[in-house]
């Protein structure tokens, strides 16, 4: 009996690699995109972004959100005081913009598919993160097509 040997039942272990390697980057970037566009979010709705209130709209504990604030803080991307309200930096800024834009790309694209809108929003909360900047061109390219997204 002829057994394939891996080479031939993996043809592409090195792309496996690269893949996995690019998933686990995505992972480690979510909590911070989640963080930025909940805090313009805030921001743009009531004027400030408290950690109370972020911890409401991720569902975190108040602890969570502190922890989550100083790492921000210590990756440039949020400036906060004790008891104090929390702003973007420039480069927060540039990444909640970013993030938006995935998000909006994604569940425009979903919809475009047929899936209702609020799985689509539930759907993209995930998959925005993963998406590579290839796959999001072509999401667009689609929806310029289908007249679905600006």
């Amino acid at each position: 009996m002829n057994r394939p040997s891996a080479k031939t039942t993996n043809p592409r272990p090195l792309s496996l690699a690269h893949n996995l390697q690019r998933t686990r980057a995505a992972h480690a970037q979510e909590v911070a995109q989640d963080y930025v566009e909940a805090i313009a979010d805030l921001i743009a709705t009531s004027g400030e972004a408290r950690a109370i209130d972020l911890a409401r709209r991720l569902g975190v504990t108040h602890v969570t959100v502190s922890r989550t604030i100083r790492r921000l803080q210590r990756a440039g991307l949020v400036t906060a005081q004790p008891y104090r309200a929390i702003f973007l930096t420039p480069a927060g800024r540039k990444l909640s913009d970013e993030s938006r834009r995935r998000h909006e790309i994604v569940v425009a694209f979903l919809q475009s598919l047929g899936v209702p809108a609020r799985a689509a929003q539930a759907d993209a909360e995930g998959l925005e993160h993963h998406v590579s900047e290839e796959t999001l061109a072509v999401f667009v390219t689609h929806l310029a097509k289908s007249g679905g997204h600006k």
